[in-house]
């Protein structure tokens, strides 16, 4: 018992290196990465979702509420110090990574429907992400505890999700719709860009805290790939079990698995980082990094499947 107090207290006492300058970076690259998306984006594509609602459905249903669901199991069942158990749940209640785009276009996967699930998840995350937080995190008890003294303001939450997933999305379509031209150029430029610019903030800030990674990434290490996991195992087989085509189940584990953890952080340094839970912050950071390797590493093996296929 001691142990645990004295392990919750060291985790949580470790401060991650990042100050308001470091905050607006994020806040402007996920808008960036978030409009360069939008670019690509038309009422037409809701249309066509929406004339096939069992993908949306789906998609929906494995990103808010079947990955909180098995985030939550997992938190039960693991008992992490709370702080790591509420950054899982933080990670889990927030959208998709936009990243997932580019990877499910490697692993050959359907990309039209990764993008279009992207924006369509990015609306819903406006009141999804806050809500799933405060549901996911007050139905486990210590967790409950945290967010008690915490007090977070839902309104605020909504309000900050809105400005840097909301907005960036309307423009960006709103670009699309009235300077076609323009968005096809603008969309070729920002797209490798705002990815570039996303891994090398992700370096600089994994640089400013490599000897705290080197010296507690034991903590959450086996915890985020487990997770991580997971999340792609239950995209692909509730895609699967939903009778998807084997080119959506591959779209529905990456949108599933790769998360914007980057949002994650934001939500943490906006709220959470005055209040020692250090654990939370690592969690959700170690998140950022690995779910790319991760994204990467399964792209890449089912792009080589389906060229042997092809072949």
């Amino acid at each position: 018992m001691f142990l645990i107090i004295s392990t919750n207290k060291v985790l949580d006492n470790l401060e991650i290196n990042f100050d308001t300058n470091g905050l607006w970076a994020l806040n402007i690259t996920l808008a960036i990465i978030m409009f360069g998306v939008a670019l690509g984006i038309t009422i037409d594509d809701f249309k066509r979702l929406f004339r096939n609602p069992k993908i949306v459905l789906v998609g929906i249903f494995s990103q808010f509420i079947l990955f909180p669901l098995i985030t939550f199991i997992l938190v039960s069942v693991i008992n992490p110090i709370p702080s790591i158990a509420l950054g899982m749940i933080m990670v889990a209640a927030c959208p998709g990574g936009n990243i997932s785009n580019f990877m499910t276009q490697l692993a050959g996967g359907n990309a039209a429907l990764s993008v279009s699930l992207t924006a369509f998840a990015t609306l819903v995350a406006v009141m999804m992400t806050p809500l799933n937080l405060a549901f996911w995190g007050n139905l486990y008890e210590p967790t409950s505890q945290i967010l008690r003294t915490v007090e977070l303001d839902p309104f605020t939450l909504i309000k900050l999700v809105t400005l840097i997933l909301g907005i960036p999305l309307l423009l960006g379509m709103l670009t699309r719709k009235y300077y076609k031209k323009a968005a096809f150029k603008l969309a070729k430029l920002l797209k490798p860009i705002s990815i570039i610019i996303f891994l090398i903030f992700i370096v600089i800030a994994f640089s400013q805290n490599l000897d705290i990674f080197m010296e507690y990434i034991h903590y959450v290490f086996f915890i985020v790939i487990f997770h991580n996991i997971m999340g792609y195992f239950g995209g692909f087989y509730f895609a699967k079990v939903m009778r998807l085509s084997y080119f959506d189940q591959k779209t529905m584990a990456l949108e599933t698995g790769i998360q914007n953890s980057g949002l994650g952080l934001l939500l943490y340094f906006n709220f959470f980082n005055d209040f020692g839970l250090g654990g939370m912050a690592l969690c959700i950071a170690f998140w950022g990094v690995w779910d790319i390797v991760s994204g990467l590493a399964l792209a890449f093996y089912w792009s080589r499947k389906t060229n042997k296929i092809v072949i």
